[in-house]
């Protein structure tokens, strides 16, 4: 039981720690502070799902149809330029935001001069585009099931009964991991706590999210 536990939780971390476009934007979302829980838990929740269809052995029946994936990773290429496009622009013309989030006292302003008891009432109406992002983030990465459904589905059957265990392994490296890069990149808003920080941000977001989704469509 505890080999085949410990196998998992490295195993798990080992594949989702990698920089990529679901790490990027929840850790946007923590530097931001905004819906930080809700990010973290559809992503956690999202790779839980996806193990466990890896280990039940869903993922072998999904490699006879290659046609789904190749569907998923230009779906997901487009998503992923479109999204640093967006990044992209926000550097290049940057709306003079600021991190707000980190001050407390209700004194805080944003760019238009608005107090921080109404930019936080409007960040609160923006939950709903922030849970689609993502979850095509999630859903529309091909790598994510390549990674987590075939691959850690593979290994996890040559646990054979103690499969379950490994999958639970590799359940708690993904919710320690999403949870803990969330809240911790809390922190990190006293040094991006001015609109110069986040055109970095967005710059170093836009060339990561483009560049991925071009090696999506690339001949391997």
């Amino acid at each position: 039981m505890i080999p085949s536990l410990l196998a998992g939780i490295g195993l798990g971390f080992s594949l989702i720690v990698a920089i990529g476009a679901q790490n990027l934007f929840v850790l946007r979302q923590g530097i931001r502070r905004e819906h930080v829980l809700l990010v973290a838990a559809i992503c956690a929740v999202s790779d839980a799902a996806l193990i466990i269809v890896g280990v039940s052995g869903v993922g072998l029946a999904l490699e006879a149809m290659p046609w789904l994936i190749t569907v998923v990773r230009w779906a997901g290429a487009a998503f992923l330029i479109v999204y640093g496009l967006r990044a992209a622009w926000r550097a290049w013309r940057p709306t003079g935001e600021a991190l707000g989030a980190g001050h407390s006292g209700g004194e805080q302003a944003d760019a238009s001069g608005s107090p921080a008891g109404t930019v936080a009432a409007k960040t609160a109406t923006r939950a709903l585009p922030v849970v689609l992002t993502c979850l095509a983030l999630t859903w529309l990465n091909p790598h994510v099931y390549l990674d987590t459904v075939f691959l850690l589905g593979t290994v996890a059957n040559t646990h054979g009964d103690m499969r379950w265990w490994f999958a639970a392994g590799a359940v708690a490296a993904s919710l320690v991991w999403f949870f803990g890069l969330a809240y911790g990149s809390r922190h990190l808003g006293r040094w991006l706590s001015t609109p110069r920080a986040w055109r970095i941000l967005d710059a170093i977001i836009a060339v990561v999210m483009i560049g991925l989704g071009i090696s999506l469509v690339l001949p391997h």
